[in-house]
């Protein structure tokens, strides 16, 4: 079948969410070419390749729906098929490297595309003629699709069911193809249209994160590994609290459930808690939803006769006030090896050997996976799931648990053979999770991990709103590279930050913990601080640098959080942070009233193609040195944009150096970093006082100059009529303000407070006022 010779009106499409959309630039398919604006971007296009306009399936939207016709006409489980050759056009991509993880990939050929593209950017052209182009994989009907490479430069389409008795010969919007002049908004605006298209999830500005992404966390994984006990937590939470840092949010990672291996005896009592080495848990199943005997067997000091995990969380809440939190982990089908078959207690379950797809073959290898693999998942059928969940859920809120860190998402698409396909099963799952959630987490309670796969963010994201948006954080290389202390740690700022354009829609974006006394603590350190996500480390027991953690974390176990989630900017989002051995990857969030630029050298190893993983590539580690400008922060996004409309200065606050500049919006910074090391830029507008003076008052508060985040601190600025500036500030430390004129005067909550002023800078000290109620500075000039 032909595909109709399509001509798009620019026309507005109304949001389901916030207001109405930009017009896009039309989009062509005719004579066998893809273009828009006039500018093709895909060329030879087949004919059985069929595009409709969005608006024949969404009124009034813009874009295009891409599908296509089986040349033979045969229905089949799996297909693969080109929609067109890319030819020198420089993209950027999100792919998954590992079965549950993605990062950026960049090239300018089809032959570049990787393997499981989830989402892909073509560059617009250097006069802005042809803007930038998205091409966004979907999900229709039971199948899922992908990108990938093809032959002579094509992009391929890989669409699959993941169940031989599920087939189809004929699709119709497996892609949808959208452009625009912004980046940002180009996948906003996108994902906005697919909502309306799908109806199977939300996005994250209609949803609220829970509120662990406002408290300092600690998590017990890297302390403890599967050996954490109560003990061990509450010497942690005590050590972190009598450290000046208290954590809002405990989270129990693995090692806290019942479980055995299928060798194992499940009358013995020890719940295969002698199965502590690396992986050596992954084959276990689960055997009870209660506690394994170290949390069951705690007994509560305090009355002396109330036991378990109740009495623990109880506790432990009762003695450290800051903590409001207690999340525990689990995995999405129960346990990694999923539940035992025939356990009293447990719903019905049956082991299932999971089956890579093609495109899953292409991925690093992975312990987990392998293990997974040889030993199969006892997997609760999809319409008993429900059960599973309220079991496991029923008894954890009973206990005082507020929350759940879920893993092992993407595990489903390998073990759907026989329950409808990856699509049909994944929606039971994730519908189950969700209703679930509802009844006892209010909603929200989930940390999603390992999730990184479009048929979770279309399909499980309905209720769920905080992920990871990163692999997990390495101490050190599992596969024993020295060097990986090191290189990995760039690796997981760009697969944070990359992932997140695409995510973030979805998901509010958590980067991961980290601890305080790595080698590159600082460089996550500064990441989180402007990350817009949660912060929580996962220090050993003692083991903490609080000089370090107070630079994140308030008295009272709050952060200064970014009111946006941070984003590559758009002058490194086509280019390789990680083994070019020039591009510096920059970030941009927002504050309430200043914009903050994180400038971080990566430069050192990530995904090899060769080898098919990540590596180390130290050719590339080397000083590198980036131009930094007010400009590259988006300060129209966000839920609440920083209005700069006739702002022609802004007052630039280097955190390391300690140093302010004033630039217009193109100026620029040149910072030279050594590899794996970072500066934060706080970028303040400059503001005039109204007055009657012979010379107006230029004015932009900065922040705490001791916190990561400076400008986070800031939670009101008022401008007097011509006679000064209030400014509401959270936090303690060393408050820092340009000024164009040396204050007459300065007031902390009333009181004359003395400051110094020097280089048009104003410092003066806040005091800690005992909780994270705002402490008023005023200027007088």
């Amino acid at each position: 079948m032909a595909p109709p010779n399509l001509s798009e009106e620019s026309v507005v499409c109304p949001s389901a969410v916030d207001g109405p959309l930009k017009p896009t630039p039309p989009l062509t398919l005719s004579d066998r070419t893809f273009s828009v604006n006039g500018h093709p971007f895909l060329h030879d296009v087949p004919l059985n390749v069929v595009a409709t306009p969005a608006s024949t399936v969404v009124p009034d939207a813009t874009g295009t729906f891409v599908g296509f016709d089986s040349p033979d006409g045969v229905a089949r489980s799996w297909h693969t098929f080109p929609i067109g050759r890319l030819l020198g056009i420089r993209f950027m991509s999100i792919f998954r490297f590992k079965v549950w993880w993605t990062t950026h990939w960049v090239g300018d050929r089809g032959r570049d595309v990787e393997h499981e593209t989830q989402i892909m950017i073509l560059d617009r052209s250097g006069d802005g003629a042809r803007p930038y182009i998205l091409l966004l994989p979907l999900v229709e009907g039971p199948f899922r699709a992908c990108l990938q490479p093809g032959a002579d430069d094509n992009i391929e389409v890989c669409v699959e069911s993941g169940s031989t008795r599920v087939t189809e010969s004929s699709f119709r919007s497996l892609v949808f193809v959208h452009s625009g002049g912004d980046p940002f908004a180009l996948v906003r605006d996108a994902m906005k249209v697919v909502r309306a298209h799908l109806g199977t999830f939300r996005l994250l500005e209609e949803k609220t994160p829970p509120g662990i992404v406002d408290k300092f966390g600690w998590c017990t994984w890297d302390a403890f590994y599967l050996k954490v006990q109560p003990d061990g937590v509450w010497e942690g939470v005590k050590g972190l609290v009598e450290g000046g840092c208290p954590p809002g949010l405990v989270l129990i990672d693995d090692g806290w459930q019942s479980i055995c291996h299928d060798e194992d005896d499940p009358a013995s009592g020890q719940e295969g808690m002698n199965r502590t080495s690396a992986g050596e848990q992954m084959p276990c199943r689960l055997i009870r939803f209660q506690e394994n005997y170290k949390f069951r067997d705690y007994k509560s000091p305090v009355d002396g006769e109330s036991s378990g995990m109740g009495a623990f969380t109880r506790d432990l809440k009762a003695a450290f006030k800051s903590v409001e939190h207690v999340y525990v982990w689990h995995a999405l089908c129960g346990y990694w090896g999923g539940l035992r078959p025939g356990t009293p207690g447990l719903p019905e379950s049956k082991v299932v050997a999971p089956k890579l797809t093609p495109g899953l073959q292409t991925t690093m290898e992975d312990l987990a996976v392998d293990k997974i693999v040889n030993n199969g998942v006892g997997l609760v059928p999809p319409e008993k799931v429900g059960e599973m969940y309220e079991g496991l859920h029923g008894h954890l809120a009973s206990v005082g648990i507020n929350g759940v860190k879920v893993d092992v998402i993407q595990l489903l698409e390998m073990l759907c053979e026989e329950y409808g396909g990856r699509v049909e099963l994944a929606k039971a799952y994730y519908k189950a999770l969700s209703d679930s959630v509802k009844r006892h987490f209010n909603g929200n309670g989930v940390i999603a991990s390992m999730e990184h796969c479009n048929d979770f963010m279309f399909l499980g994201t309905e209720s769920i709103c905080l992920g990871r948006v990163g692999d997990d954080f390495w101490c050190t290389d599992p596969s024993g590279d020295p060097n990986g202390t090191f290189w990995l740690q760039g690796c997981h700022m760009v697969h944070c930050s990359y992932n997140s354009l695409w995510m973030g829609n979805f998901i509010h974006p958590d980067w991961d913990m980290f601890q305080s006394t790595h080698a590159c603590a600082q460089f996550h350190a500064a990441s989180r601080a402007i990350s817009g996500g949660p912060i929580y480390i996962s220090d050993s027991v003692g083991q903490h640098d609080f000089r370090l953690l107070k630079s994140l974390v308030l008295p009272d176990g709050t952060i200064l959080r970014c009111s946006h989630y941070a984003l590559p900017t758009r002058d490194c989002l086509f280019l390789d942070p990680l083994h070019d051995g020039k591009t510096m990857l920059k970030i941009w969030n927002l504050n309430k009233y200043t914009g903050v630029l994180g400038v971080f050298n990566c430069q050192g190893g990530g995904w090899c193609r060769q080898a098919r993983r990540n590596k180390c590539a130290s050719e590339f580690s080397h000083t590198v040195s980036a131009t930094a400008r007010p400009a590259y922060i988006e300060w129209s996004h966000g839920k609440k944009p920083i209005p700069i409309d006739g702002v022609e200065i802004f007052a630039v606050y280097s955190f390391r150096a300690g140093k302010l500049a004033l630039l217009k919006p193109e100026d620029g910074i040149n910072i030279t970093l050594d590899p794996f090391n970072f500066e934060l830029l706080t970028v303040s507008p400059v503001k005039t006082l109204s007055s009657s003076r012979k010379t107006a008052v230029q004015f932009a508060p900065i922040g705490l100059a001791n916190m990561l985040n400076t400008g986070g601190a800031i939670e009101s600025v008022e401008f007097a009529d011509g006679e000064g500036v209030k400014v509401a500030v959270k936090g303690a430390g060393e408050m820092k303000a340009f000024s164009s004129e040396k204050p007459t005067s300065c007031l902390v909550n009333g009181e004359e407070a003395p400051f110094t002023y020097e280089d048009n800078v104003v410092s003066l000290q806040v005091a800690w006022p005992g909780s994270s109620e705002p402490t008023l500075v005023e200027y007088f000039f």
